[in-house]
């Protein structure tokens, strides 16, 4: 498996691969200062510096399963992980960017983690409590979860937008896998994608003004890896959106937040087909 840690910049259309690696990759977060991406890989965590890069373990502690739901708190002091080295399933933990030993944070499992509120106090994430996976918020000391959506079939990814107004997800019914905005109290439920693509993992810009998303063919069940994806560009208010590029990826390619500070480039990671 080669693996290509890349930037695309939506001013110039352009492509800029960071790092080509014979092994697995993925889900880029960019740290706060603009210098880092973080990517995570055999159950590990790595910072990959843009000037230089390489990739650099980050001390995790006991966690060493992590899979691909990772970030950074919105000053970039923590890190937010999933994990399943102590647990049966994925469950939530938080700790110093600079590395060190997790805080758990979530009580039940499973539990993966995809956005942080930009106040820093509270975090959402993709959870199966009954039959079906939905979205989930929870403080980031640890208490009571609090259900946002309920009534689809499953749904994933959710991140807020910068100004905590909104939370965006992909939620599926009947068969339809669209991006969705919902308010953090579980009100306000808009549909914002609708067409035949199988749509995942929507990331709202720092500026408020886009949301950038991974789409794959009409049929795909689930985000499986090693696909022909597209990663598009809309609105954050709605609109028709633009095709920013073809590769070969899917589950690993942009599943967690991964604009840079400037809202002007994001990172992701595609495979060599």
């Amino acid at each position: 498996m080669k693996s290509f840690v890349c930037t695309f910049n939506i001013e110039t259309g352009s492509e800029t691969v960071v790092l080509a690696a014979d092994r697995h990759l993925e889900a880029p977060n960019w740290t706060r200062d603009g210098l880092e991406l973080i990517v995570n890989g055999d159950g590990r965590l790595y910072r990959l510096a843009l000037a230089d890069p390489g990739l650099a373990e980050i001390d995790t502690g006991f966690a060493d399963k992590l899979n691909n739901d990772h970030g950074l708190s919105p000053d970039g002091s923590k890190l937010v992980i999933s994990d399943s080295s102590q647990t049966t399933e994925s469950c939530i933990y938080i700790l110093p960017a600079t590395g060190g030993t997790p805080k758990r944070v979530t009580d039940k499992v499973p539990s993966y983690w995809h956005g942080y509120a930009p106040d820093g106090r509270t975090i959402a994430y993709t959870a199966k409590r009954d039959e079906t996976y939905q979205i989930f918020t929870c403080p980031v000391d640890g208490g009571e979860e609090f259900q946002v959506t309920s009534d689809f079939d499953h749904c994933d990814g959710p991140d807020y937008t910068p100004d905590g107004q909104w939370i965006w997800f992909n939620g599926e019914r009947a068969g339809s896998v669209q991006l969705w905005r919902i308010r953090p109290d579980g009100s306000g439920l808009e549909v914002m994608t609708d067409d035949e693509r199988v749509n995942w993992f929507p990331h709202p810009s720092p500026d408020g003004q886009k949301v950038v998303y991974l789409a794959y063919e009409g049929g795909t069940k689930g985000h499986p890896g090693g696909k022909s994806v597209e990663l598009r560009l809309m609105p954050a208010d709605g609109g028709a959106p633009q095709i920013l590029c073809s590769l070969h990826g899917g589950q690993g390619t942009i599943n967690v937040p991964s604009w840079a500070p400037d809202s002007k480039r994001f990172a992701y990671v595609r495979y060599e087909g």
